[in-house]
């Protein structure tokens, strides 16, 4: 199933390069969900739990993570199509079937069961997310996507060796994680940790942590916004899933706990980096990228503190795919009334865009944590663990540093929705179906915030089971 899913989602990318018309591109966009669709109904239905040889494996993490992913994409390409209305039909070719190749690769990393095909996956993604980068064609794109493509390059070598170095401590005949996991407990302890600190450090510009974060945050500002929450949410998911995969395989090796503490020393790195730049940065695109670097730094303290805290890190990060996609698109949104990003430029959004300035609102109260945000209950269960622990430090930290957070996105949202345009802008009328649509990604999530499918806590439960 797999290889056929694969298959057919390349060759619907393949003609929607080639298409002649704009017509044509949605054609080969509803063959593309059409084909998302299918997997997805097949694994709900039958497919969970089984596999294509050593390679793939339709389990918990995946399917969770590939529903998400579906959903997202789906609305990045309806956003996608009113984003780039008038731009270069050729250049709009690429862009679309670029669009569908990294969702295809995303959702490749998601169901690898072997080591070596999620790195082959999770380093196609850097092909297809440098051509996105690139899109407007400009000076600064390409920077952009040249430094894309050569830093995530070297982190995906760095965790390669982080691979090799794993296959030789656990002595493995198969890359697979079911057998790293059971020759795992054996292994050189010290090779262990250097393996895991290489591949943490490589694959942290693909979840946009410390110390490669950099990265993503030039690519989310650089690419075109619908592009950027794919990039901020699916992206960042199938990085997430990558190190979770690793941390599960040493779970039961003496290396665990030093496992542990590695990830939450990289994950309060990642909360104060996150805090300190939503102070600094002046552009609104740069401000959500600095925001999914805090985020992802929260779900590794989670996963760094044990226990609940995995359980939390997993339900943290599935939430935040919802949230920060339609705060993205929202963004969208702003740059065609405004035609950018500068955040001490821009205002009075409440009173051109009530509906966008209302979800860009609702989405500051979501990523801060209140409640009914889902967030909350997340955030919660991982302070609760560190206090379980006894680790004051760190709640004294995460308490300090949330408050930075929660300071900058209000001043910050606030002020574009309500401060006089500082430099006479003339702005344009907004499309306010589109900020309905992104709207529904909030909404659910809110919903969620007050009641969790049985079905969704069901699948978290089994991921996070160590």
């Amino acid at each position: 199933m797999i290889w056929l899913y694969l298959l057919l989602s390349v060759l619907t990318a393949s003609a929607a390069l080639l298409a002649r018309s704009r017509r044509a591109v949605r054609l080969c966009g509803a063959l593309f969900y059409t084909v998302q669709a299918g997997l997805l109904a097949w694994l709900f239905s039958a497919g969970a739990g089984t596999g294509s040889g050593s390679w793939f494996a339709f389990d918990a993490t995946g399917i969770l993570f590939y529903a998400l992913l579906v959903v997202v994409s789906l609305f990045v390409f309806f956003h996608s199509e009113a984003y780039l209305a008038g731009s270069d039909p050729a250049s709009a070719r690429l862009y679309f079937a670029l669009l569908m190749l990294l969702t295809a690769a995303i959702a490749g990393a998601y169901f690898a069961s072997n080591l070596a095909v999620t790195w082959i996956f999770l380093e196609a993604t850097t092909l297809c997310s440098a051509g996105i980068i690139y899109h407007r064609r400009t000076a600064q794109a390409l920077e952009a996507a040249w430094k894309y493509v050569f830093v995530c390059s070297t982190g995906i070598a760095t965790a390669y060796l982080g691979i090799l170095l794993l296959a030789a401590a656990t002595r493995s005949e198969s890359l697979s994680y079911d057998a790293l996991t059971a020759a795992a407990a054996a292994g050189n302890p010290l090779y262990l940790k250097t393996a895991f600190l290489l591949i943490l450090c490589g694959y942290s510009c693909k979840m946009e942590l410390f110390p490669l974060y950099t990265v993503g945050v030039d690519a989310n500002f650089a690419a075109p916004s619908p592009a950027s929450a794919l990039i901020s949410t699916g992206l960042v998911n199938a990085g997430f899933v990558a190190i979770l995969r690793v941390y599960r395989t040493l779970a039961a090796t003496e290396v665990f706990p030093w496992v542990r503490s590695v990830l939450l020393l990289t994950g309060v790195l990642s909360l104060v980096v996150g805090a300190l730049f939503l102070r600094r940065t002046n552009n609104y695109k740069r401000f959500l990228s600095y925001s999914t670097v805090e985020n992802m730094g929260i779900a590794a303290i989670g996963l760094g503190i044990g226990g609940a805290g995995v359980w939390a890190a997993v339900f943290h990060v599935v939430f935040h795919t919802l949230i920060k996609s339609s705060l993205f698109l929202q963004m969208a949104v702003v740059r065609q009334v405004y035609n950018g990003y500068r955040i001490n430029r821009l205002g009075d959004y409440m009173r051109i865009n009530r509906v966008g300035a209302v979800g860009l609102l609702a989405g500051m109260v979501a990523l801060a944590a209140f409640p009914p945000s889902p967030l909350f209950r997340s955030e919660l269960t991982i302070l609760s663990q560190v206090v379980s622990a006894g680790r004051w430090w760190l709640v004294a930290a995460l308490l300090l540093l949330l408050c930075i957070v929660i300071w900058s996105f209000c001043s910050r949202l606030l002020r574009l929705c309500y401060q006089p345009n500082q430099d006479r802008l003339h702005p344009s009328r907004a499309d306010r179906r589109l900020s309905w649509s992104a709207l529904t990604l909030l909404l659910a999530a809110l919903v969620a915030g007050l009641w969790q499918p049985r079905a969704l806590l069901e699948l978290i439960d089994r991921i996070a089971t160590l």
